[in-house]
């Protein structure tokens, strides 16, 4: 297993145990934090490991992450409607 395997897999375990903590702020520092450091991470996992695990990682971290997933793609849809 690749290093940016093993950080991905750390990603995943800290953005599960910061789900289970109680927010004030319906967690959305947190899901800021994550996506600030799953960002680069996601890069690093797809230049060491290619594109199709890139792509798996992407998946499963929008779906850790979908409540910011779904308002950006709402945010898209209404910027398209307006163009």
């Amino acid at each position: 297993m690749t290093a940016s395997l093993v950080l991905v897999c750390l990603w995943f375990v800290v953005a599960n145990v910061l789900a289970m903590l109680p927010s004030n702020d319906n967690h959305w520092r947190r899901a800021y934090f994550l996506i600030a450091v799953g960002i680069p991470l996601l890069g690093y996992v797809t230049y060491e490991n290619g594109m199709f695990v890139g792509l798996i990682v992407l998946a499963a971290a929008a779906s850790i992450l979908r409540w910011p997933v779904i308002f950006l793609w709402r945010w898209l849809r209404r910027g398209a409607e307006n163009g």
